[in-house]
């Protein structure tokens, strides 16, 4: 064999109690999962103490660009993940035409940055796998965005799709499907995929589940009105027959502490129901999006242009303040915003790099002016690009929701920014260290299983997520007693420690605890999609 890991105590993915086994990799496979000391291979990698898994799976990733950018991924690749799932929260950047991409462009640029000088050349979402299929360090399924389906079919109006716009988007979402992505996504809280009404999604989810696909969706509130857009979701997937995955399914804000129990209840009376749903979440408390997300819906309406014509109106500016800090906006999820819990934490123009790493309520306090005009203020400077940190979690609500059966993990780890968020550094080691060895929140075989083969039956992924002959060589080797993650909210970008061995497609990734540059990872195709 060509590699092979001697005496692992292998976590399978399964959930199952660890054993002891060596495990031989041949070319891109596992080839044997053996008594320890039975196999001999061309290279032995003395796994005594440790513990080997499928490499984790990163079930809500916004690496759409940066993985292109910087291909050898350290952020993913030091802290064991070896697939992620792209195309999140309704927006990317396939299927595109000319005008949505420049759009997007700018939309996006507070997630995935807008660097100079690089080649645009897909357009369709097969275009996009293929230019992964070039080379990237970690295995990547892509979702078709929802919203970038209504840029292109209706534009950016509030306004219901006529009849030959909806057959558009179906018929984009479908060849989206065919050319191999996974499923589709949903960003109800951002313009224009939130003015979807529920009917139109229905339609939509119809084609994706008639094609082997999942729906992921950011839905219309994680607030004030968080179950009641749990309950619309679980609702269009009643009625469109479409596999459910919630997107980084927490409950948030003041409003909804304490209250995961009425989440998971939920949840639960729609899976005795026979409704097949899944769900991921982060291990921390603070979320992140980028600042212009907090405006209300008709803020936004008309794209770039228009948003940026009504902050610079002072009527205009007074009527969103009032949106925003009294009643709650729509992309604030209807809660009015506590401006000492939203802090800056990346922006386009050194001019403003004073501002990171502050609250906007801090920053205003500094400038002598209101939170609301340094807020109207920076995003005109910025032309929206800028990025926020939204400090509104609760622990017992993380750790109830993690608890629940079809749980996986996800980062939704923005990769950009002075100051990221340190889930997409930190996320798949944070689990294995504080809510396993620490708290005890999940053991350690079951938390693999939530990372592993939980999210590979999700993706429908017949040969990945678990430690079995014939099964794809993506495996990771850490030590359970020091694996953590050392990235912070002050340091972000720092490599998990623990970890020694990634391997992606049975290529060491990371070896030896160092990365070694690899680009091994492939993009993994709709297997229902000729259907």
């Amino acid at each position: 064999m060509d590699v092979v890991f001697r005496g692992a105590l292998v976590a399978d993915g399964t959930g199952d109690a660890l054993t002891r086994h060596d495990v031989g990799v041949t070319g891109e496979k596992i080839a044997s999962v053996a008594e320890a000391g039975s196999l001999a291979g061309r290279r032995t990698i003395d796994a005594d103490g440790l513990v080997l898994a499928p490499g984790f799976i990163d079930m809500h990733s916004h690496s759409d660009l940066q993985l292109l950018v910087n291909p050898d991924h350290p952020a993913k690749i030091t802290q064991g993940v070896t697939t992620e799932v792209l195309g999140q929260d309704g927006l990317s950047y396939a299927p595109v035409d000319d005008v949505v991409l420049e759009a997007l462009r700018q939309q996006l640029a507070g997630w995935n940055d807008d660097p100079p000088g690089f080649d645009w050349n897909w357009r369709s979402v097969g275009e996009y796998l293929d230019r992964l299929d070039q080379g990237v360090a970690v295995n990547a399924a892509y979702l078709v965005p929802q919203g970038t389906v209504r840029m292109l079919a209706v534009g950016w109006d509030d306004r219901p799709a006529t009849d030959a716009e909806l057959n558009r988007m179906k018929e984009l979402v479908a060849t989206g499907l065919a050319e191999g992505a996974m499923g589709m996504s949903s960003g109800l809280t951002y313009t224009p995929g939130m003015y979807a009404e529920t009917s139109e999604l229905v339609e939509l989810c119809r084609v994706v589940g008639e094609r082997g696909g999942f729906y992921s969706p950011h839905h219309r509130s994680y607030g004030k009105g968080a179950l009641a857009a749990f309950a619309e979701m679980i609702d269009v997937s009643r009625r469109s027959g479409c596999p459910l995955h919630l997107a980084h399914a927490t409950m948030n804000f003041s409003v909804n502490k304490g209250k995961a129990p009425d989440l998971l209840k939920l949840l639960d009376d729609a899976l005795d129901d026979g409704c097949d749903i899944s769900l991921d979440t982060y291990p921390y408390l603070p979320g992140a999006t980028y600042l212009s997300a907090l405006l209300p819906s008709w803020a936004a309406e008309g794209g770039l242009d228009a948003t940026l014509t009504r902050l610079s109106d002072v009527d205009e500016r007074e009527r969103i303040r009032a949106a925003i800090e009294e009643s709650g906006s729509d992309g604030a999820h209807g809660v009015p915003i506590d401006w000492d819990a939203i802090e800056i934490n990346g922006v386009r123009n050194e001019r403003n790099a004073h501002l990171v790493g502050h609250s906007v309520a801090a920053s205003a306090r500094t400038a002598g002016t209101t939170p609301a005009n340094l807020y109207f203020d920076t995003l005109l400077d910025e032309r929206l690009g800028t990025s926020c940190l939204m400090h509104v979690g609760h622990e017992e609500n993380v750790q109830a929701i993690m608890r629940h059966s079809t749980h996986t993990g996800g980062s939704d780890g923005l990769l950009v920014g002075a100051r990221p968020h340190p889930r997409a550094w930190g996320t798949f080691p944070r689990y294995l260290a504080r809510y396993v060895r620490e708290l005890g929140v999940l053991d350690l075989a079951e938390c693999v299983a939530h990372l592993t083969g939980r999210a590979a039956r999700r993706l429908r992924l017949a040969d990945r997520g678990l430690v079995r002959a014939g099964y794809a060589a993506d495996l990771v080797l850490f030590d359970p007693e020091t694996i953590t993650d050392t990235a912070t909210f002050d340091d972000p970008r720092q490599a998990a420690a623990g970890i020694t061995s990634v391997f992606v497609n049975g290529v060491a990734a990371l070896d030896d605890g160092r990365p070694t540059g690899a680009l091994a990872g492939r993009s993994l195709r709709n297997p229902g999609r000729a259907r």
